[in-house]
Parts: structure tokens; sequence; C-alpha cells
């Protein structure tokens, strides 16, 4: 039997590892987040933190307005989908619905560390039950913590989740770690407006691609407000002037 024939057995079976101690369905998962072809960034500023995404409609006839891959959660949490759209918004309507029970359970709202590890948990689920299969789809959620303030965190479709200063997911994900990386030196946290560039600069480093306001879809929780907003064409617009005026 060849190699490649008895590896296969192993494809077919969500629960199975393989004689490496390999998932594939589970390594399929994060391959369909990079085939998606959408690169999305979140960046932890001292006051503020942002998450940014490319903003791609497939087809002239769809209204642009129904396409997102941003989503509000809670008044105060936030989330960018990447990966597969219909997974995407199944796993947002489970996060609602976990963020409502929280709230309902204990009287206040649920905080973004708790949400994301709960998140990881179903998804860690769904890994060794083959009643379902691993959501094809990363989250990256922000949002505002009372005591620690703002708040980075990503999901994936093996039950993983972790805090950052910076992260990425999707198409160069791996070139956009080591921009931020470069840019992110030491422990010094950027302001918000600098926070709202890396996030856009890193996309139009990675992607060598100059956006106009269109072209992107913006998130900001900032210590000002709290809450997490979504970032109007008008409001994107006058970021990118303001960037190119400095630059």
């Amino acid at each position: 039997m060849s190699n490649r024939s008895a590896s296969a057995g192993y494809d077919r079976h969500i629960t199975i590892f393989s004689p490496e101690g390999r998932l594939f369905q589970v390594e399929y998962a994060f391959k369909a987040i990079s085939n998606a072809g959408l690169t999305s960034i979140g960046v932890r500023g001292k006051d503020s933190v942002v998450i940014a995404t490319q903003k791609k409609v497939p087809d002239k006839l769809i209204d642009a307005s129904t396409v997102t891959h941003i989503f509000q959660i809670t008044p105060y949490i936030g989330c960018v989908m990447t990966g597969l759209d219909p997974d995407g918004r199944n796993q947002v309507l489970r996060a609602r619905q976990e963020a409502a029970e929280f709230k309902y359970k204990h009287g206040y709202d649920i905080s973004a560390d708790i949400l994301a590890k709960r998140m990881a948990n179903i998804n860690q689920v769904y890994t060794q039950k083959a009643f379902m299969r691993p959501l094809g789809v990363s989250m990256i959620l922000i949002g505002w913590d009372i005591e620690r303030g703002p708040q980075l965190y990503k999901t994936d479709p093996a039950g993983y989740f972790a805090g950052y200063q910076a992260t990425a997911a999707g198409a160069k994900h791996q070139e956009a770690f080591n921009y931020l990386e470069k840019k992110l030196k030491g422990d010094e946290q950027p302001n918000a407006e600098d926070t709202l560039e890396l996030a856009i600069s890193t996309l139009s480093s990675v992607l060598s691609a100059s956006f106009k306001a269109h072209d992107l879809e913006i998130a900001v929780v900032d210590r000002e407000s709290q809450k997490f907003h979504i970032l109007t064409t008008d409001e994107i617009d006058a970021e990118l002037s303001r960037i190119a005026e400095k630059d």
C-alpha cells in the first residue's frame, strides 16, 4: 500500500489521529482560512484596540452594504471573521448567544477574554466529536476591560486562543506577523492614532496595495467610549487622508 493511500483514510475522519499525530481535517480548516483570500489585522495600543480587514465584494450586482466581515457581538465587544463566510456568521451567532446567556445568568456583560475562551472551548469539542466538522474560520475579538484596558484575542479551529498585542489571520498572515514584530519592538504601546495607522499600514504593506475607503473595514474600541465602533466610509477616508498627509 502506498503512503498516500495509507494516509488518505485519516482525511475522512475528523476525530482520528494519523500515525504522525496529526488531525488532517483540522489542518484543512486552517487552509480554508488562508484560501479565503482575505487578510485581517488586530492591533492593541495603550488607549485603544483596532481590527481591520479587506472589503471584497465578489459581484458588481451585490449590494456592498450587505457584505461585511466585522460584527458587533455586544455593545462593548466585536470581532472580525476570517475564512469561510457562512461559518463566520454561524460562529458570530453562537458568540452573541453565549454573551446574552452570560449577561442573563450573571447580571453583567461578558468580557472579551471569557468570550474568547468559551468560543475556543466550543471549537475544541468539534475536533473530538464527529457530529460536527471544525469551522473554517478564525475569530479576532476586541473589547475593553475595566481593569486591564484594551483587549485583543484570537481563536482558531483547533480550539486554541490567546491574547495578543497584535495579530493577523488569513492570506499572508505570516508576512503580517513579521511586519508587526518589526514595528512593535519593546514594551512601548502606540497611542490611538498610531494603533489605527499601524493596522492600515500593515495591510497596505503586506498586500502591496494602496487602499481607498471602500476597500477597508475597520472597527475600534477606545478608552473614551469603551464601546465597539465600526468606522463609516467617511471616517476611514479621513484616516487615510491623515496618514497620506503624514507621509
